[in-house]
C-alpha cells in the first residue's frame, strides 16, 4: 500500500547551540516561566508528536474505489441503514464524503489536541494554510501559547532534489553539502516546515542496507565533516531563529548502520571502542556544529534498544557532549521495543525511554498515555519530565517560533528557482565519480552520433533516489530531457529496450544493438530504481538487477565504444559489467538536475572530480569490506596462493595464505577515495616539518601536485595516516583530511595540511581519549591506496 493510502486509512488511527535570537540566560528564564505555568497534562503533550497525512483532492485521486469504500464504511458514513451504499455512490460523491470526514477527524484529532495543549510536534503536512490554521490553534487558541515544531523528511532537497547523500559525499565538499541543506531549508521553511531528519550519520559499512543511501559513507572523518556542514545549511550556519532556517536533527543515535547482514532494522553488537572511535565521532563533530535535535534509531546494540540506552542519551550526550537540545524517538522505535523483548507493554516503553532520556516521542503515543501514572507512581519522576519539556522549550524558542509561526502565503514563491537549479547541477557534477575511461573514450565529441539506452536514460521519478516525499518528477530533467533542451543539437537514437531496472523482458534488446550499431558510441544507462534502496529496501544480491547485465553485453556486442552510466542507491557491485563498457560513470542518484549535469561530464563541460565514500567489492561475499580496517595477526602479503593454482590433493595446511579470500583476493574492486579525472595528475616531494612532534604539536604536511595533462581539472588531495602500535590495535589507514585543488593544464601546486597532535588522539584501552607516544605512517594521494609515502612519531 502507498504511502497516500497509509495517510487515508492512518485517519482511523490518530493517537493521541544557540541563535542570536536570545542570549542564553534570557533564553532560559523564558522556558522556566512557561515551566511553572504548565500543568502536567501540557507537559507531556509538549513531548508527543503526532503524524497527519492529508486528504484532499491530489491525495484522493490516488485512491481506489475499493480504497474509497473501506474508509467510507468503517466511518459510519456509508452503507448502513438509511445511508447509501458505496456501490450506490459516483467517484466525486464519495470524494466529498471523505473530505468532509476527513475534515472531521482533523479537527478531533490535530486541531482540537492542539488547542488542548495535547501535541507538542506535528509531522507531514506540507500545506502552508493547514501549517497556519494549526500555529494559529496552539498559538492563539491554547491555554499557554505555545507553538508547534512542524516536521518532514527534508533528506536531500525538498522540492529541488540534490543528489542523495551518499552521492553529496562523493563530492568531498563540505561548501557544497552546505549549501545544498541551505537551499532544502529555505524552500521547506516557505511552505512551514521548520525541522528536518538530517544528516544521517551512520556509519555504513555494508552495501546490503538500502539506507547506506541516506548515509555520507563509511569514513568517521568525511561523515563528520560533511555532517557538520549540512547542520550549518539547515539551520543558517548557527541562526536558528532565521526565518529560512529550520531544525536539523542527526540520527540515528547509535550504530544504526552497523546492522547485521545488512538487513533494515537488525541488531548491532558495536563494542565500546569501537563505538568512541568511528560511530560516535561523526555524532559529535554535528552536535559541535550546533545541531538542534538528535533522534534514536531503530536497533539494539549489545541487547539494548537504542530508545533505552541511558548511558548513550544521559552519560555521553547530555554529560560528556553537554548536549542541550532535545532528543526525539525514530517512528514508533519506543514501542518497537515490545517487539525486541525489552518491555512487556506500553507503559514499560513509556518508563523506559523517559528515563532513558528521550524527550519526544514519535507517533506512537505512550507518553501521553502513561506518563501521568508513571509519575504517580514514582517510577518516572517530575524532574525527568520538566527536564524533556524544558528540552523542547529551549529549542522552540530559539528558533523563533513565538515570534515567527506563521508561515506569509502571499510570498513569491522561491521553489525551483534558477540559482537553486543551478547549484542542484553543480552537485550532480561534483558527485559524479568516473570509474573507467580506457583510451580515453570520454569526454566525447559532440559532433559524434550517439545511442542512447537504458530504463534510467528517461526514469524521472527514479532519478530522486529514496526519501524523497516532496520532489516532482514533473520538473527532473532525465538525460533524455538535457538532449532535448541544453544539448538538443546532438543527432541521438534513443531506445530504452527496458520499461524499468527489474524488467526482464528481453524482446528489445535487438533494437538496442542496432541502435548502437548505426551510432558512433552507445550511451547505456543503467542502475536501480529509487525504490530498492532506502529504508527497509536491503538487498542480498547487489549485482545490476534484472536483465540489464545482459542488455550491457547485447550493445556492446555492437562493436562501438560504450559508456555506461549507472544511477543507483548503493555501491553496486559492478566487476562483471566492466569488461563490456570502454568508459563508466557512477551517479549516486542525482536528483532534479541530474540529466544536464551527466552530459555535461560526458561532452566535458564539466570534468569529473568525484571520489567514492565507500569502498566498492568485487562481489557481496566480501562484504563486510571497508578501507580503515585492523590489521591481523597474518596481513596479505602478496605470494598468496589462488583457487585456481591449489594443486589436487593438496595437503591440508594453510598453504603460506593469509587473511583473504582464495577467490577474490584480498583488494576490493574500487577502494575509498577512488575517482578518475580526464586531467591526470601526479603526486610528488611529501615534505613534512618534522620528524617529530610532541602530544600537543602541530605537524605541517606538504606535497607536490602536478597535472601532467592540458586539461583543466580538480583533484580531492586525501591525506591519511597510521599510527603504528597502540594500546589497542588502530587502522591500517584513517582518513585525516582532504582538499579540492582545481589546477590548469601543467600547473602545479603544493598543497599544504596541518596535522595537529589532537587529531591523532583515540579512545585507548582505558577508554580515555588521547594521543598516545609512538611512531605513525602518512600518505598523501588521490585515494586511499595514495603510495606517496613517509612517516615522523610523536613524543612526549
Amino acid at each position: 500500500m502507498n504511502v497516500r493510502k497509509l495517510g487515508l486509512l492512518g485517519f482511523l488511527a490518530l493517537s493521541g547551540i544557540f541563535s542570536n535570537g536570545f542570549a542564553q540566560k534570557d533564553t532560559d528564564k523564558r522556558v522556566e516561566e512557561l515551566l511553572a505555568k504548565m500543568t502536567l497534562e501540557e507537559k507531556i503533550g509538549q513531548m508527543n508528536q503526532v503524524s497527519f497525512f492529508a486528504v484532499d483532492d491530489k491525495a484522493i485521486a490516488q485512491y481506489s474505489d475499493d480504497d474509497m469504500d473501506t474508509f467510507l464504511v468503517r466511518m459510519g458514513i456509508a452503507g448502513g441503514q438509511d445511508q447509501k451504499k458505496p456501490s450506490e455512490m459516483t467517484r466525486d460523491e464519495k470524494t466529498a464524503l471523505i473530505k468532509k470526514a476527513a475534515a472531521q477527524i482533523l479537527d478531533n484529532n490535530i486541531t482540537q489536541p492542539v488547542r488542548d495543549g495535547k501535541i507538542g510536534s506535528l509531522l507531514n503536512i506540507v500545506d502552508p494554510g493547514m501549517i497556519n490554521k494549526l500555529q494559529k490553534a496552539a498559538l492563539e487558541e491554547s491555554r499557554l501559547g505555545i507553538p508547534m515544531i512542524i516536521g518532514r523528511d527534508v533528506i536531500h532537497g525538498f522540492k529541488t532534489i540534490f543528489p542523495i547523500p551518499l552521492g553529496q559525499a562523493a563530492s568531498f565538499n563540505p561548501q557544497l553539502v552546505e549549501d545544498g541543506a541551505r537551499i532544502a531549508a529555505v524552500e521547506a521553511r516557505s511552505v512551514g516546515i521548520n525541522w528536518t531528519f538530517a544528516p544521517m550519520l551512520d556509519i555504513s559499512r555494508d552495501a546490503r542496507w538500502g539506507r547506506i543511501a541516506e548515509s555520507l559513507g563509511e569514513d568517521p572523518y568525511l561523515g563528520g565533516q560533511l555532517g557538520a556542514a549540512m547542520v550549518r545549511g539547515f539551520q543558517g550556519n548557527g541562526n536558528l531563529s532565521d526565518p529560512d532556517a529550520i531544525a536539523a536533527c542527526v540520527k540515528h543515535f547509535i550504530g544504526y548502520g552497523a546492522a547485521e547482514g545488512g538487513r533494515d532494522y537488525n541488531t548491532t553488537n558495536i563494542p565500546l571502542h569501537l563505538m568512541w572511535n568511528v560511530y560516535l565521532p561523526p555524532f559529535y563533530n554535528s552536535v559541535k556544529a550546533g545541531a538542534a535535535t538528535l533522534m534514536t534509531s531503530f536497533n539494539d546494540n549489545d541487547g539494548i534498544p537504542a530508545s533505552a540506552n541511558d548511558y548513550l542519551l544521559k552519560d555521553v550526550l547530555r554529560g560528556k557532549w553537554k548536549f542541550d537540545g532535545f532528543v526525539v524517538s525514530d517512528w514508533a522505535s519506543m514501542t518497537e521495543m515490545l517487539a525486541h523483548g525489552y518491555a512487556k507493554d506500553g507503559k514499560q516503553v513509556a518508563e523506559l525511554s523517559a528515563n532513558a532520556g528521550v524527550d519526544m516521542e514519535m507517533v506512537s503515543g505512550t507518553y501521553l498515555k502513561y506518563l501521568p501514572e508513571l509519575i504517580r507512581e514514582g517510577k518516572v519522576s517530575m524532574e525527568t519530565v520538566d527536564n524533556a519539556v524544558r528540552n523542547i522549550l529551549r529549542v522552540k524558542i530559539r528558533m523563533g517560533l513565538f515570534e515567527n509561526p506563521y508561515v506569509d502565503t502571499k510570498k513569491a514563491s522561491i521553489l525551483y528557482t534558477a540559482a537553486h537549479l543551478n547549484a542542484a547541477r553543480r552537485a550532480a557534477v561534483e558527485s559524479a565519480i568516473l570509474l573507467k575511461n580506457d583510451n580515453n573514450t570520454l569526454p566525447l565529441s559532440e559532433s559524434k552520433k550517439i545511442a542512447v539506452i537504458g530504463p534510467m536514460a528517461d526514469a524521472p521519478h527514479d532519478q530522486m533516489g529514496t526519501w524523497v516525499f516532496d520532489g516532482d518528477k514533473n520538473h527532473t530533467i532525465t538525460p533524455i530531457g538535457a538532449l532535448k533542451a541544453d544539448y538538443k543539437h546532438i543527432n541521438y537514437v534513443y531506445e530504452p529496450a527496458l520499461g524499468y531496472s527489474r524488467d526482464k523482458n528481453t524482446s528489445n534488446f535487438e533494437k538496442a544493438r542496432q541502435a548502437a550499431a548505426n551510432a558512433d558510441v552507445a550511451v547505456v544507462f543503467l542502475g536501480e530504481e529509487s525504490i530498492l534502496s532506502g529504508e527497509a529496501h536491503s538487498l542480498s544480491n547487489i549485482n545490476l538487477i534484472g536483465v540489464q547485465s545482459e542488455l550491457l553485453k547485447a550493445v556492446k556486442s555492437a562493436g562501438k565504444p560504450v559508456i555506461l552510466v549507472i544511477m543507483a542507491g548503493r555501491p553496486l557491485t559492478i566487476e562483471r559489467d566492466l569488461p563490456y563498457a570502454d568508459a563508466v560513470l557512477y551517479n549516486f542518484h542525482p536528483g532534479t538536475m541530474g540529466g544536464p549535469a551527466i552530459f555535461d561530464l560526458l561532452f566535458g563541460k564539466a570534468n569529473p572530480s568525484g571520489k567514492l565514500p565507500v569502498t566498492f567489492v568485487r562481489e557481496v561475499g566480501q562484504i563486510p569490506m571497508y578501507y580503515n580496517h585492523n590489521n591481523t595477526g597474518r596481513p596479505f602479503v602478496g605470494n598468496e596462493v589462488m583457487l585456481n593454482d591449489i594443486p589436487l590433493e593438496a595437503g591440508q595446511t594453510s598453504l603460506g595464505n593469509t587473511s583473504f579470500y582464495l577467490d577474490s583476493g584480498k583488494d576490493p574492486l574500487f577502494p575509498f577515495g577512488y575517482g578518475l579525472s580526464y586531467s591526470k595528475f601526479e603526486y610528488s616531494n611529501l615534505d613534512l616539518s618534522s620528524a617529530s612532534i610532541p602530544v600537543n604539536g602541530v605537524l605541517t604536511v606538504k606535497a607536490t601536485l602536478k597535472n601532467v595533462s592540458n586539461v583543466e581539472g580538480t583533484e580531492v588531495v586525501q591525506l591519511y595516516i597510521q599510527d603504528k602500535v597502540g594500546s589497542i590495535v588502530r587502522p591500517v589507514k584513517e582518513l585525516k583530511g582532504f582538499q579540492r585543488v582545481s589546477l590548469k593544464g601543467g600547473e602545479t601546486k603544493v598543497v599544504e595540511f596541518k596535522l595537529s597532535a589532537d587529531e591523532l588522539a583515540f579512545y585507548g584501552r582505558d577508554l580515555v581519549k588521547k594521543v598516545e607516544v609512538g611512531d605513525f605512517n602518512i600518505w598523501v594521494g588521490g585515494d586511499s591506496n595514495a603510495s606517496l609515502k613517509g612517516s615522523f612519531s610523536v613524543t612526549e
